[in-house]
């Protein structure tokens, strides 16, 4: 999920030391992690046969002795529930990953030593008080949490992808990205203060064509349908505890795009390897848009230059807040600011064929909770009401209308319109680009270890 950047003066919602030999690099994943298994309902073998063809019709009697001269007892027509083999996810996934890794060990990302080994960039300031932090929070429950939230969005995302084809509309797409959410962490947000605990963490983002950032669908808005010309980015969040995964593709069909996708893709690569303790911020933006801008794409025979988008970035992740205070832009910058141990960051690049300079677009994407403001101010009891709603339900999560609505929330327009008139609650529209133009995103999480980057939501897809 994009942040703006400071000149639009808002955004959007124990190991050895870093030289040390890693001792095992991205082991293989178990099978409930590889993927789906597609078309096997439950109570099917992998082979599709029904585990009931293999019963005799007779009963049989406690003693074992056949019911002979005794009418056979017909077979009950009633549908039997079906459940899924064991250890293998559904389609769509259903099944929550508690249920599939019972030890509760969740796979790593993929594991990368730090590229940087010039001493004049080594740790001096503050090290020990920065080990001291991380050896407690950058533990084992951190990780396993973290672990957990990327395998979710994994699974969930290769299930999107079979789905997202031409004729497929937003609404439907989005609703069974945060089904698969919700059902694979093992929490609905139906009750108070379920959704803190893990699911989304913030509305998933379909946007197409020329809308780079920010689009959900909303109830009772026009309906959008997914075309084979449309390049469509995909943005969700997955939060277990707080510890929120972002990590967002691009789905294009006509092959015209290959070349655009393939630059941005090619970007947050190349940043994800710059980053890293220590690293400075302002080289890693320089190196996206060295690599980004290397690229053209032919439209209707014309060529179009592949554009860094300038004023939308990537940024810091705290514990249930998407946003933090650090920000690394796509263009070459001028900044001090550096990576640290501990950080947790949102790689990913936006590249244009137009302007690359993204406007706000009529609509609401979602809404997110300023923890620094106070209600004191407020006068309306629906705000007062709402307000408790949002604290008890969201925190300072980003959510959206649907959200509300899924959990009974009625007549809020007018309470929430006061939130936000009084600072307390943000709210967050579209971006997007000059009409006629497509834009491509593509994001992974990493978390900056120790000793090692870990890209936690990398997958077999990207």
């Amino acid at each position: 999920m994009g942040s703006k950047t400071p000149d639009d003066h808002r955004r959007g919602p124990n190991e050895s030391s870093a030289g040390a030999a890693i001792a095992a690099v991205n082991p293989p994943k178990p099978a409930s992690a590889s993927g789906l298994l597609q078309g096997v309902l439950e109570g099917e073998d992998e082979d599709g046969d029904d585990d009931d063809d293999d019963k005799i019709g007779a009963d049989l009697k406690s003693g074992d002795q056949p019911t002979n001269g005794k009418k056979k007892k017909r077979k009950s027509n009633k549908k039997k529930k079906k459940k899924a083999p064991s250890g293998r996810q559904t389609a769509p996934p259903r099944v929550a990953l508690a249920n599939l890794f019972h030890d509760q060990r969740y796979p790593e990302g993929e594991i990368v030593e730090y590229a940087v080994n010039n001493d004049n960039l080594q740790r001096t300031t503050a090290e020990e008080l920065r080990h001291l932090f991380n050896a407690t929070n950058m533990d084992d429950e951190f990780l396993n949490d973290y672990r957990k939230a990327a395998e979710v969005h994994r699974q969930v995302r290769q299930y999107a992808q079979t789905i997202a084809v031409p004729g497929v509309s937003m609404s439907q797409l989005a609703q069974e990205i945060e089904d698969g959410v919700r059902a694979l962490t093992n929490h609905q947000g139906l009750e108070t203060g379920d959704a803190l605990k893990a699911g989304m963490g913030f509305p998933t983002g379909l946007c197409l064509n020329n809308v780079a950032a920010h689009w959900t669908p909303n109830p009772g808005g026009k309906e959008v349908i997914l075309q084979y010309d449309d390049v469509m980015k995909v943005d969700f969040g997955v939060h277990v505890n707080g510890r929120i995964v972002d990590s967002a593709f691009t789905v294009a069909f006509n092959p015209v795009y290959d070349n655009l996708l393939a630059a941005v893709k090619a970007a947050t690569n190349a940043g994800l390897k710059e980053a890293g303790i220590d690293a400075r911020i302002d080289h890693i933006s320089e190196e996206i848009q060295d690599v980004m801008e290397s690229y053209e794409v032919e439209l209707n025979q014309k060529v179009f230059p592949v554009k860094a988008v300038r004023n939308i970035t990537g940024h810091n992740i705290l514990r249930f807040k998407i946003h933090g205070d650090k920000q690394v832009p796509f263009i070459k910058t001028q900044t001090s600011q550096r990576m640290e141990e501990g950080d947790v960051f949102a790689i990913e690049t936006f590249g244009s064929t137009g302007k690359a300079y993204l406007k706000d677009d009529d609509g609401v994407y979602g809404y997110g909770r300023n923890e620094r403001a106070s209600a004191a101010g407020l006068h309306y009891g629906s705000a007062k009401s709402l307000l408790k709603t949002i604290d008890e339900n969201f925190g300072t999560l980003v959510f959206s209308r649907r959200y509300l609505e899924r959990i009974g929330v009625k007549n809020y327009h007018l309470g929430m319109r006061s939130l936000i008139s009084n600072g307390i609650v943000e709210c967050y529209g579209p971006l997007v680009d000059v009409p006629g133009s497509y834009v491509a995103q593509f994001e992974h999480t990493v978390l900056l270890r120790p000793n090692c980057k870990e890209v936690i939501s990398r997958g077999d897809d990207y």
